[in-house]
């Protein structure tokens, strides 16, 4: 067997970079995920900072607007040095408070108005002795100003932060909403390339069960050329030099049938020549007991000269059981002439034959199911007991159609049920005073059953002998 080129990888390697791609699918998205998270985590963090740090220069600006008031009024009224550079640390601390909320994103026109109020209340600083009363009570009426300035900029931070609150709360939305869709258009995709790799990959086995349903079946006509994996397309090369074994194995048993039946027919001829000759008493008189002996010899070489035709047609069915010529045809109008054809067998033996059941239509070779159906109708005529009663039924599946055959006859011996359908095989309920079968039409049967992609059983219950016939409902 040639050794084809592999022009693909081998399954294993074909499954494991399926895996791999939908792995590395799944484990992107997650990745994506985590880095998302990080990101909205580094986010709000600096949103929590940031809110932190407005609320504290909040609350640092209004001690520190009450720090300059109090040394400020009374640096005014007491005229001291200590006081005064007290104010100015203060005013200094407030306005890098002034400074910070600046640079965390408060509106520069309330900060610049804050330190024009600043400049009003440090111009009130400076001044004779004679007017600081009077500088004092301004300087009150200014620090309210400067209150509702502090307000107003607190105001601002609260709103600040409330407004990166909800665009952070937004973020978060929109990254779920987002991280939601991506999984689940993973999920989908991941899926679909699990069924698409499954189909793709289980394709070529399914034609190996295939090929291997067509050995079994005997359908060697048909070469085994599966595409797929390496390791698949060794399996398919291994099936083909089976298959074109197996066919070359069937030719030279055929012709080995062939010859040894015509040689032997030569022979047996001559001898059943031979025989006549001798009860004719060509060779002179023969006593009664010669004559008895050739008598003997006569139903032998009739009985042998049987066996060897059953055998040649044996052949020939096996052989005309791989070239089905297939068309649509009505099962029940085909055993009504199978049925009619042997009318004169049946009323004979004082029988009642009659079909019934589905009108169903299948695609078979109509000669060779008719030839099937008159086998299995003449074993039936045969074994049934006079006035008894054939039926031969039809029913179906959407996939199947099915045949039954129950004749009026004894049965089938228990033990002779695993052999019934060997070639030659003849079972020991036997009807009396009839010539005795060759034991070969069950096997056609089977054989031409079997060809069509069906099967023949025999079925466990009774009365009488119940064959079922079962065929596909589409070639």
């Amino acid at each position: 067997m040639a050794a084809l080129p592999s022009t693909r990888g081998s399954f294993q390697k074909l499954l494991l970079f399926a895996f791999l791609l939908i792995t590395a699918l799944l484990v992107g998205v997650a990745l994506r995920s985590v880095f998302q998270y990080d990101e909205l985590m580094t986010q709000s963090r600096d949103a929590a900072a940031r809110a932190l740090r407005l609320s504290g220069a909040s609350q640092s600006l209004a001690e520190r607007s009450a720090a300059m008031e109090r040394a400020g009024r009374q640096s005014l009224v007491l005229n001291d040095s200590v006081l005064r550079r007290r104010f100015d640390d203060a005013a200094r601390d407030a306005e890098q408070v002034v400074q910070r909320m600046g640079d965390n994103g408060v509106a520069a026109a309330g900060l610049d108005m804050w330190r024009a109020q600043l400049g009003v209340i440090r111009s009130l600083m400076v001044g004779s002795g004679d007017t600081a009363l009077q500088r004092e009570t301004t300087m009150a009426v200014q620090f309210r100003d400067l209150d509702a300035l502090n307000t107003n900029l607190a105001q601002q931070a609260q709103f600040m932060i409330e407004t990166q609150n909800e665009a952070l709360a937004q973020r978060i939305e929109n990254a779920r909403k987002r991280l939601m869709r991506q999984v689940i258009a993973a999920s989908a995709l991941a899926v679909s390339m699990a069924l698409a790799f499954g189909v793709w990959l289980a394709r070529p086995f399914k034609r190996l069960e295939r090929a291997i349903i067509g050995l079994g079946e005997n359908r060697l006509d048909e070469p085994i050329d599966i595409r797929g994996p390496a390791d698949v397309r060794r399996v398919s090369q291994q099936l083909e030099w089976l298959r074109l074994r197996l066919t070359e194995l069937d030719a030279d048993k055929a012709r080995f049938l062939r010859h040894v039946s015509h040689e032997l027919k030569t022979p047996l001829a001559a001898l059943r020549e031979g025989v006549s000759l001798l009860e004719d008493g060509v060779t002179g008189p023969l006593t009664a007991a010669q004559r008895e002996v050739a008598q003997i010899l006569q139903q032998n070489t009739v009985a042998l000269q049987g066996q060897i035709e059953a055998l040649l047609r044996f052949n020939a069915a096996a052989f005309e059981a791989r070239e089905l010529r297939r068309q649509r045809t009505a099962l029940l109008p085909l055993i009504e002439e199978q049925i009619e054809s042997q009318r004169l067998q049946w009323q004979a033996q004082g029988l009642t034959v009659r079909a019934e059941g589905e009108p169903i239509t299948v695609t078979v070779d109509p000669a060779k199911l008719g030839t099937a159906l008159a086998n299995l109708l003449s074993n039936a005529i045969r074994f049934s007991a006079r006035g008894g009663t054939i039926t031969l039924t039809v029913s179906g599946t959407p996939e199947t159609a099915c045949i039954d055959v129950n004749d009026a006859g004894p049965g089938i011996a228990e033990g002779d049920r695993d052999r019934i359908f060997e070639p030659f095989f003849r079972g020991e309920r036997q009807p009396e005073h009839t010539v005795k079968g060759t034991g070969i039409g069950l096997s056609i049967v089977q054989e031409y059953i079997a060809a069509h992609g069906g099967r023949i059983t025999l079925l466990p219950h009774g009365p009488g002998a119940r064959f079922r016939v079962e065929l596909p409902r589409t070639a």
